[in-house]
């Protein structure tokens, strides 16, 4: 089936007046809002076959376990948090307002926005679509969808996902290139919602700025593991190949690289222990079913560019399956060892399966290191050792951290996903998204008779109440 054409340009605005004159005569309810939420539940539950079909056949395959845990049951789990939860976020706080407003009373509202934004990316492309829109939907507001170019047949797959939940005056997609998506985030939204990459970030920002929208960024970033001298190398590496070559290493908080605390035996003693994990968990000359191809030639040219500036270097790249193939986009998982920071391979974020791995003398030493670049949108630090991990913490800064271990604080409903400077903007997941695509309105109740009725001319009455107030 062919993919469907992509939108005018000519028809975003008008279609987001739609959104927001539908808004505005029907804000929504909790029972709408737990409705939609559960009707979008039950149609996703019920097509998880089609979508993973979907995504597979936009990277020529993906491993359809991927699909169904990444963007399958992470999104299931997010819309019964988002349910079980709304009634409750939904209800207005009381604040204490102190004895100088007796007897007013002070509480906080969440007051929808209108109209969000998300723009989408493709290496996740349902699950970075969905939860951000299940979110704004739980926060009451009404959506408009841009889902990537690079994934078209996911992009339908969503199309007709939401148009069979909601009406279109209520959540609406967009489809189309780069263009397209200028156009988009362009728009003037009451919050919008973008993932992808820093250097695109910067442009959604820009858009986003004429219109003084309100974003959140989740841009990505070279995320570091650290692994302290005490760290159990078999451990490590079989929790960091899961990290790394879970979706071919396209994920946006995967270990970037790898910071070893000790000499080279150590360096390659884990080396040697994930070269053993990539054989045993990818049985077969041509990987298997359960490993996922890279999205498109561009993105594997790039990550063969990276390989061919190290070992131009003189860098030692170990390769470590044999069925590396560009016909079929099969990237084997491949090392690079203490690559400098010259090298392409520690500029960029690699976004595939290459992980370089780079000796550091003292876990001071690791913590310089990874203080001194950008902020990680996610750290993974290994060690039993509880002031190691609190070293780490205290010393660094990152969106999101799970130790010992990688990837599991994303799936936390209870846990802020989201990133800080050059990773990112903002938060979502759980209470936090709910937060950030809601107004957080603060309203003050007076009462007939109030000690403000004693705040008028002349003031000289009033010297001793002042006097009291100040002290």
């Amino acid at each position: 089936m062919q993919p469907a054409a992509d939108t005018p340009p000519a028809d975003l605005a008008p279609t987001l007046a739609r959104l927001r004159g539908a808004w505005r005569a029907r804000t929504p309810d909790l029972v709408q809002r737990r409705g939609d939420l559960q009707r979008l539940r039950d149609a996703l539950k019920r097509r998880l076959p089609e979508m993973a079909d979907a995504i597979a056949a936009d990277f020529g395959h993906r491993s359809r376990h991927e699909s169904l845990l990444a963007d399958g049951m992470t999104v299931l789990t997010e819309l019964d948090h988002l349910r079980r939860h709304l009634r409750r976020w939904m209800r207005p706080r009381r604040v204490p307002t102190g004895w100088r407003f007796w007897p007013a009373r002070a509480e906080l509202r969440h007051a929808p926005l209108g109209v969000v934004g998300v723009i989408a990316p493709w290496n996740y492309p349902v699950n970075l679509a969905l939860i951000p829109l299940a979110t704004a939907i739980a926060a009451g507001n009404h959506v408009y969808l841009k889902p990537s170019e690079h994934t078209p047949r996911s992009a339908d797959f969503l199309r007709a996902l939401l148009a069979e939940v909601f009406p279109a005056d209520r959540v609406a997609v967009a489809t189309g290139d780069a263009e397209v998506g200028a156009a988009f985030a362009a728009l003037p939204f009451d919050h919008l919602v973008f993932t992808g990459s820093t250097a695109v970030g910067r442009k959604v920002m820009a858009a986003a700025a004429a219109n003084l929208t309100p974003l959140t960024l989740e841009l990505g970033g070279k995320s570091p593991a650290i692994v302290c001298a005490d760290a159990d190398v078999a451990r490590v590496a079989a929790r960091l190949a899961t990290g790394k070559w879970f979706n071919a290493g396209q994920t946006c908080i995967a270990p970037d690289y790898v910071l070893v605390v000790g000499d080279a035996a150590r360096r390659d003693a884990l080396a040697a222990a994930l070269a053993a994990e990539v054989a045993a968990r990818y049985v077969g000359a041509d990987a298997g079913d359960d490993y996922t191809r890279i999205v498109n030639d561009a993105q594997f040219a790039r990550l063969q560019a990276h390989l061919d500036d190290a070992r131009g270097r003189g860098l030692e790249v170990r390769t470590l399956a044999p069925w590396h193939d560009r016909a079929r986009r099969v990237f084997a998982p491949t090392l690079v060892l203490d690559p400098g920071d010259e090298a392409s391979v520690m500029q960029e974020e690699l976004f595939g399966p290459i992980l370089p791995i780079r000796r550091v003398p003292t876990l001071q030493a690791a913590i310089a290191e990874v203080d001194a670049r950008d902020r990680p949108l996610a750290l993974y630090p290994f060690s039993d050792d509880r002031d190691s991990v609190e070293a780490i913490l205290r010393g660094t800064l990152a969106g999101g951290v799970t130790v010992n271990d990688t990837l599991l604080h994303f799936g936390i409903n209870a846990l802020p996903f989201g990133g800080v400077g050059a990773s990112g903007m903002g938060a979502y997941h759980g209470r936090a998204g709910f937060d950030a695509m809601s107004k957080q309105l603060p309203v003050l109740w007076q009462p007939r008779r109030a000690a403000s009725d004693l705040l008028r001319p002349p003031y000289a009455k009033l010297s001793r109440l002042i006097d009291l107030l100040v002290r």
